[in-house]
């Protein structure tokens, strides 16, 4: 999965506060752009971070772009609140093996690493968003991942992850593909991997993240050169305060 994802040459150094909130709202819907990105370093030689939405300094709840430039190391570290990562380009290594382009890894809270890349990588990151109980190790190739069919003629699902009604997994959408209009009772996240995804509230090209809050509703589609998405969908919290209306889900990614 070597995604168009392409990251700056030079990234503008820009130093994190000790205590930031970036989106940290949960009940609004939000959508960063690729172009212009800005890179903060991430506290050692050769490691920057694309910020997506984050609740603290150094040790935070927090979802983001990291590139990995070639020879970037990173000392062993601890991952309280657990780490995600789907690797988007290049190689991502640690002590556990080589983790290429297309791999999906999930290191639970209290588990330990000292992270590299000999060649550079760019990873998709979420830190501290494992839920109680969500203790077990994965690791998926999705190049070698079987795909199944979507609700709709056109849409095919890989599942990655589930966990007390938490979902995650990557979507391909053939070319001019319309999904029904839905409600995401406990919100949804998507990273555009591929191709262009749509919505009535936008365009979303390749790099593009979006956040619609809990109890959001939209009608999806692609145009004329598809798309791959990773959604996450059951994780903003809320789902049960329902507001008085119908949801049409038909399915556990509302996919």
């Amino acid at each position: 999965m070597n995604t168009p994802m392409a990251s700056p040459v030079a990234p503008t150094p820009a130093p994190l506060p000790d205590d930031l909130s970036l989106r940290a709202d949960l009940s609004r819907r939000e959508v960063d752009s690729p172009e212009p990105a800005t890179w903060h370093p991430a506290g050692q030689t050769g490691v920057h971070r694309r910020l997506l939405d984050r609740q603290g300094g150094e040790v935070a709840r927090a979802t983001s772009v990291v590139r990995y430039d070639p020879g970037a190391r990173f000392p062993a570290h601890r991952h309280g609140g657990g780490e995600e990562i789907l690797v988007l380009q290049g190689t991502f290594e640690d002590e556990h093996g080589a983790h290429p382009a297309g791999t999906y890894l999930r290191n639970p809270p209290g588990s330990a690493h000292a992270p590299f890349s000999q060649a550079g990588c760019l990873l998709f990151v979420k830190l501290c968003h494992f839920g109680p109980g969500d203790t077990a190790s994965v690791r998926i190739d999705t190049r070698a991942t079987p795909w199944r069919p979507g609700l709709v003629p056109g849409l095919s699902v890989m599942p990655l992850h589930e966990h007390d009604g938490v979902h995650t997994a990557l979507v391909r959408w053939a070319p001019d593909t319309r999904f029904n209009r839905h409600v995401h009772p406990g919100g949804e996240e998507i990273l555009v991997l591929q191709g262009t995804f749509e919505d009535e509230h936008g365009r979303y090209p390749a790099g593009t993240w979006l956040r619609n809050p809990c109890w959001s509703e939209h009608t999806p589609f692609t145009g004329p050169d598809g798309a791959l998405i990773l959604v996450k969908t059951g994780h903003l919290g809320g789902a049960s305060a329902a507001p008085d209306r119908h949801t049409n889900t038909s399915g556990n990614m509302d996919l």
